[in-house]
C-alpha cells in the first residue's frame, strides 16, 4: 500500500488543540467505492469550526508535529465527544478517480474529475462511495470543482426554502462574501428580490457592480432607515444571518416589522399578522444573540443548516440542485481563492491568520498534491 497524508485536529482534555499532517496507509476502494487524489478543497467558515474548535489564531504556536492552540476558558465543555480523536478536516473538495472498486458505476467513473462532500478531504487520498460523487463536464479543472457543494448548495438552499416557505425576497447578511455573491447571482438570474447587508462602503460598490439592486451598510449611521426602505420594495420577509451574534438580528426583524405595519393601515398592539423568518446559518460572531422583542408576535428565529436541510427535501431534489450547479460551475457558482496552500503551509501560523479571517475577496484553497 502507498502512503498518504491528511490534515488532521485533536482536542485533548487540557484545553489544546493539536494540529498535524499525519500519514496514512491509503486504502484500496471497495466494489462501490472510488479514490480520489485530492487536488483541491476550499477552507470555508464549516472547516474552521471543526479544524480549530472554536480556539483562536492568536494563541497558535509550533510544536514538534504541527501547531499547538488553546481553548477558551469552558469551550471544553461542549466538545467532549471529541476529545483525544484525531479528525480528519475538510468538508469538500475535487480531484481526479486514480482507482475503482469493481461495481460498474464505481468502474465508470476511472479517470474522471470529481467533487464530493465527504469530510477529511485535507488530505492527497480519499476513498468515497461513487454514489456520493458529481461528475463535471468534460474540461471542468479540480480548481474551479472545489467549491461545489457548502456554498452553492447554501444559497440555492435558501432559495428553495424560500419557496418552500412561502415567501417571495430574501434578507442576507455578510452578503459580500463568496456565498452572497452567489446567491446575488442566483437571485439576478431567477428573479428574486434580495437584500444584501454588508459592513463596508466598498463592499456596497462590489455588490451593486455585479447587479445587485438592494445593498445596505450596516455601518451607516442611517442604516436602520435604509434597510425598512429596502425591505419595502421588496416584500421582504424571510432572512438568512452569517453572523450570528449581536444585535442585528434584532434590527433586521424589527425592519421587517416596520415595513409590515406601513402596509397593513390598522394598528394592533400585537404587531403586523406579517410572519417574519429569520435563519441564523453562521457565527461569524460567537458572542450572544441578543433578541430585543420590538417586531410583534408574528415572527421566528431558527438554525439553519445544509445537511439537514437536504435531508428534508430528499435524494431527487438534492440531485437536482447538484445538477445545476455542475451546469453552472464556471458562471453562477464561480469560486475565486486569493491563497492556494500546501498541507504543510496550511499549518503556517502567518497563512493561518489570513485565512482564518475569512475576509471577503479572501478565500483559500489547499491544493494536497505535491
Amino acid at each position: 500500500m502507498s502512503k498518504g497524508k491528511r490534515l488532521t485536529s485533536t482536542v485533548t482534555s487540557d484545553s489544546t488543540v493539536h494540529l498535524r499532517i499525519e500519514e496514512f496507509e491509503v486504502p484500496t476502494p471497495g466494489p462501490d467505492e472510488v479514490l480520489i487524489a485530492v487536488e483541491a478543497s476550499p477552507i470555508n467558515p464549516s472547516d474552521l469550526g471543526l479544524l480549530l474548535a472554536g480556539a483562536h489564531p492568536s494563541t497558535a504556536s509550533t510544536s514538534e508535529n504541527g501547531l499547538t492552540l488553546s481553548l477558551p476558558d469552558g469551550a471544553i465543555d461542549a466538545l467532549t465527544a471529541r476529545i483525544d480523536q484525531a479528525m480528519p478536516v475538510g468538508n469538500e473538495g475535487a480531484g481526479t478517480v486514480i482507482d475503482t472498486g469493481s461495481e460498474e458505476q464505481a468502474r465508470a467513473l476511472q479517470g474522471q474529475i470529481v467533487a464530493v462532500l465527504a469530510g477529511g478531504m485535507y488530505a492527497t487520498h480519499r476513498i468515497v462511495k461513487a454514489r456520493d460523487c458529481l461528475v463535471l463536464e468534460e474540461g471542468t479543472q479540480a480548481i474551479d470543482a472545489a467549491s461545489c457543494f457548502v456554498n452553492p448548495l447554501t444559497a440555492l438552499g435558501m432559495t428553495e426554502t424560500m419557496r418552500l416557505e412561502g415567501h417571495t425576497a430574501l434578507i442576507h447578511t455578510a452578503a459580500a462574501s463568496n456565498l452572497g455573491q452567489m446567491l446575488n447571482r442566483i437571485c439576478l438570474n431567477d428573479d428574486i428580490d434580495l437584500v444584501n447587508i454588508v459592513r463596508r462602503d466598498e463592499q456596497v460598490e462590489l455588490l451593486k457592480s455585479q447587479g445587485a439592486n438592494h445593498v445596505v451598510d450596516s455601518s451607516s449611521p442611517n442604516f436602520d432607515s435604509e434597510l425598512v426602505k429596502a425591505i419595502a420594495a421588496t416584500g421582504a420577509t424571510l432572512g438568512f444571518d452569517a453572523i450570528g451574534g449581536g444585535e442585528l438580528q434584532t434590527q433586521i426583524l424589527h425592519a421587517m416589522e416596520t415595513a409590515a405595519s406601513s402596509s397593513d393601515g390598522e394598528y394592533s398592539r400585537y404587531g403586523s399578522t406579517t410572519h417574519k423568518q429569520l435563519y441564523i446559518y453562521g457565527g461569524l460572531d460567537r458572542g450572544p444573540t441578543h433578541l430585543i422583542r420590538n417586531y410583534g408576535m408574528a415572527w421566528g428565529v431558527g438554525g439553519w443548516l445544509l445537511p439537514n436541510f437536504l435531508a428534508k427535501i430528499g435524494v431527487e431534489r438534492s440531485q437536482e440542485l447538484r445538477t445545476r450547479v455542475a451546469t453552472e460551475l464556471t458562471t453562477t457558482f464561480a469560486s475565486s481563492y486569493s491563497h492556494k496552500l500546501s498541507l504543510a503551509s496550511a499549518l503556517d501560523i502567518d497563512n493561518m491568520n489570513v485565512y482564518a479571517q475569512m475576509a471577503t475577496q479572501g478565500k483559500s484553497l489547499i491544493c494536497p498534491q505535491p
